[in-house]
């Protein structure tokens, strides 16, 4: 009797050992599912991560580039030497070149040994008060006109202001537009000619001939009218 009571005792040890070993399990496997998914959100985050730390290397390498463009418009900037309009009487200029090609157009356009017009007379003094190194003594007693005369000398056309007292004398509108912006290198000249006629040709001014270089017959002043 005692042997079968042993024997159910057992028996019932065994049952619950059986019924602890599935739970058992269960939780070894829950703990696996759980570690699991730790895992894969520690992944995930590294995953995040590393997805963010490329899109910020991408951002970088593009806030680079767009900085290294921008040092290199600044640089040719730079090179292009942009400088403010300047107002020389009435007109206003934006370059050194747009300046000397006004002048130099002027220069052989217009009629030799006649008065400019009031408009670029305005223009042409300006030039001389805030471009020529010697206004002063350009201007004189005061300009009373501009002409346009063929140099005795270079035998090219050049300006010339003609002064209250009837004296007159040439001058260089290169010099002039030179020293309120600076031309480039090579239209600076160093020749003689360039410095006193600001670029007319060395021969044949054209433009009606020439009179006698800074001498003649001046429109409305007479025959013979020396203004040296």
């Amino acid at each position: 009797m005692a042997s079968i009571e042993i024997t159910e005792a057992a028996t019932m040890e065994d049952m619950e050992l059986e019924t602890l070993k599935p739970s058992s399990n269960t939780d070894v496997a829950t703990k696996r599912e759980r570690e699991d998914e730790a895992t894969a959100d520690e992944n995930g985050a590294v995953s995040k991560k590393q997805k963010l730390d490329d899109e910020k290397s991408v951002e970088e390498t593009r806030m680079e580039k767009l900085q290294e463009n921008s040092g290199e418009v600044e640089e040719e900037k730079k090179e292009e030497k942009i400088v403010d309009p300047v107002k020389i009487g009435p007109k206003t200029f934006g370059s050194s070149l747009e300046m000397f090609n006004y002048f130099y157009k002027l220069l052989h356009s217009w009629p030799l040994f006649l008065d400019l017009n009031k408009y670029e007379h305005m223009v042409l003094l300006e030039l001389i008060k805030k471009g020529h190194p010697e206004a002063d003594k350009k201007i004189g007693s005061g300009v009373e006109a501009f002409e346009v005369r063929e140099h005795s000398v270079y035998k090219s056309r050049c300006f010339f202001a003609v002064r209250t007292d009837k004296s007159a004398e040439d001058f260089s509108f290169r010099k002039c537009v030179n020293n309120i912006l600076p031309l480039p290198e090579n239209m600076q000249g160093n020749s003689d000619v360039n410095n006193v006629l600001g670029g007319g040709r060395k021969k044949g001014g054209g433009g009606g001939g020439g009179r006698g270089g800074g001498r003649g017959r001046g429109r409305g002043r007479g025959r013979g009218g020396n203004r040296r």
